[in-house]
C-alpha cells in the first residue's frame, strides 16, 4: 500500500511538472526511478496513464482520471500532516487528566482552572477514580498520583510535591478522651482508617527531634473507602484519622481538625504527574504540567509541604 501512494505522489509530480527529468530533480531521485513508479502503476492497474512521445507527455482519459485522486490523496495527506503538527504544537484537541476525586476537586481543577479558561480550543476530560488507570489502555495523558515511589519504568514520573501524612482528630474528640503525648497512647484510641490504603492500621512514627522510632497497630470500628467520609467521621467525634496534608489543609487552619502527635512524622509521600514515555511530547502536555508545577510549587503548608527534589 505505501509502494502505491509512494507511486500515485511521484506520477502526480511527472504531471505537474510534465515530465519525467523534472519529477526526478523536484523528487529528489533518478529519472529511470520515475519511469519505474509509472511502469509499475500502469502494470498494476492495466491502464495507460500517460501518451509519451518526444516533444511532450499528455494524459490519457483513466490518466487525467487517475490524476485527480492523485491530487485529492496528495491534499489529505497535507492535511493530516497540518492537523498533526498542530496538535503537536498548539494547544488544541483533546487532553485526558486521571486523579483522585480528592485531589481534582481540591487541587487539580484550582490549578488548571485559569489555564483551560485561556485556551479554548482544549477538550479536557477529568477520570477521577481511586483504582488504577493503565494510561495506554485509558488513553490518558497525565495521571495525577500519590505515591512513596514510582516502580513503573514506562512512565515519566514527575515530582510535584512532597506531602506528609498527619493524623487528626476534633477538639470535642480529644477533650474526652485519654490525652495522647506518645504513638503507644493511641491503644486507647480508635482509628477512622480509609482502607484504600495497604496496612491502613499500621503506623510508623519517628519523632521529629531525637529520631525515635515507635511501630504499632490501631484498632478501629469504623472504616471508610474515602476521604470525605472520614473528615466527617472524624470531625463528629468518632475518632482519630490518617489524612494526607493537603486533604486537611483547611481543617486544620479553621480549627475544625486538630493534628495529633505534632511532633512524630508518619512516611511522606510524593505527588507525581504521570506521562507515557515518548520522543516528543505534545505542547498541551508540558503547558499543562507548567501550570501544575506553577500551583503545587506554591502551595503553603510549612513542614507538612515540601518543594520535591
Amino acid at each position: 500500500m505505501l509502494d502505491q501512494l509512494r507511486a500515485m505522489g511521484v506520477f502526480a509530480c511527472v504531471v505537474e511538472k510534465s515530465s519525467f527529468s523534472g519529477a526526478a530533480r523536484n523528487l529528489g531521485i533518478t529519472t529511470s526511478a520515475v519511469s519505474q513508479q509509472i511502469r509499475s502503476l500502469e502494470q498494476e492497474m492495466d491502464v495507460t496513464l500517460l501518451h509519451r512521445s518526444t516533444r511532450k507527455l499528455s494524459l490519457t482519459e483513466a490518466g487525467q482520471a487517475f490524476f485527480h485522486s492523485c491530487q485529492e490523496m496528495l491534499a489529505a495527506a497535507e492535511r493530516g500532516k497540518i492537523r498533526i503538527n498542530e496538535l503537536r504544537d498548539d494547544l488544541i484537541g483533546d487532553l485526558r487528566i486521571a486523579t483522585t476525586p480528592e485531589l481534582g476537586a481540591f487541587h487539580v481543577i484550582p490549578a488548571l482552572s485559569h489555564w483551560m479558561s485561556a485556551h479554548r480550543g482544549l477538550s479536557v476530560h477529568f477520570e477521577a477514580d481511586h483504582r488504577y488507570i493503565d494510561l495506554i489502555e485509558g488513553r490518558i495523558d497525565i495521571a495525577i498520583r500519590m505515591s512513596q515511589r514510582i516502580d513503573d519504568q514506562s512512565l515519566n514520573a514527575i515530582p510535584m510535591a512532597r506531602v506528609d501524612q498527619v493524623l487528626v482528630a476534633s477538639p470535642s474528640y480529644l477533650n474526652q478522651s485519654a490525652p495522647i503525648s506518645r504513638p503507644e497512647d493511641l491503644a486507647n484510641h480508635d482509628l477512622i482508617p480509609i482502607n484504600l490504603m495497604n496496612g491502613y492500621q499500621d503506623f510508623s512514627f519517628q519523632h521529629a527531634s531525637s529520631g525515635e522510632r515507635v511501630d504499632l497497630q490501631m484498632k478501629n470500628r469504623l472504616q471508610t473507602n474515602n476521604v470525605f467520609i472520614a473528615k466527617a467521621l472524624c470531625q463528629q467525634g468518632h475518632g482519630v484519622a490518617r489524612i494526607l496534608y493537603l486533604d486537611v489543609q483547611k481543617e486544620l487552619i479553621n480549627g475544625s481538625l486538630v493534628e495529633v502527635l505534632p511532633d512524630w512524622n508518619l512516611p511522606a509521600f510524593n505527588l507525581y504527574a504521570l506521562t507515557q514515555k515518548r520522543e516528543q511530547q505534545p505542547m498541551k502536555i508540558h503547558r499543562c504540567l507548567d501550570a501544575l508545577k506553577q500551583y503545587f510549587g506554591q502551595l503553603p503548608g510549612g513542614r507538612n509541604l515540601l518543594e520535591a527534589c
